[in-house]
């Protein structure tokens, strides 16, 4: 009688069905386990090291009080999800690493859908009639600094620069 571990292959080899189920698990194991890992990885490179200028989304109360409590000036990407430009800004520019240290350091960022929300009466108020506008509001909420268009990183610090220099009229 045959023990029921072994099994008699085709060709008359003794397979160790032991070995087989810890191959088996091995390899469910193996392919199993990146795909956990990996998605630890992206999660903590989400909340510690943000590529990209973190921005406060859809939120212009949101960015006045953090603004307030830290007492930085508001960086405010205006937005439509049709825009060719609006969408490279964000796609390009605004994942550029040294643009993203600099904003993320010395800004308080929101980007608002100037089309949805509480976007419309923000539009109306501050004048906008293209996109993207980029703006930079002190931590009261009066604009101190604006341009309209695309611009790349360098640009982009450059403004940044300009607008840290200014006070609100």
């Amino acid at each position: 009688m045959i023990p029921n571990l072994y099994i008699i292959y085709r060709f008359g080899f003794f397979i160790d069905m032991k070995r087989i189920n810890f191959y088996k698990w091995l390899l469910i194991f193996g392919l199993i386990m990146p795909v956990f890992c990996n998605a630890q990885s992206v999660k903590d490179a989400d909340s510690k090291n943000a590529k990209g200028i973190v921005f406060i989304e859809n939120s212009w109360s949101e960015a006045l009080h953090q603004a307030h409590i830290k007492n930085k000036y508001i960086f405010v990407d205006c937005y439509a999800t049709w825009c060719g430009p609006c969408t490279l800004l964000r796609n390009a520019t605004f994942k550029n690493n040294k643009a993203a240290d600099f904003y993320n350091q010395n800004f308080i960022n929101v980007s608002i859908d100037m089309e949805r929300g509480e976007g419309p009466a923000l539009a109306q108020q501050w004048g906008i009639t293209a996109y993207p506008t980029l703006i930079v509001f002190d931590s009261n909420g009066k604009p101190v600094f604006g341009t309209l268009g695309y611009i790349g990183a360098k640009d982009l610090i450059k403004f940044g620069k300009q607008a840290l220099e200014k006070t609100a009229d």
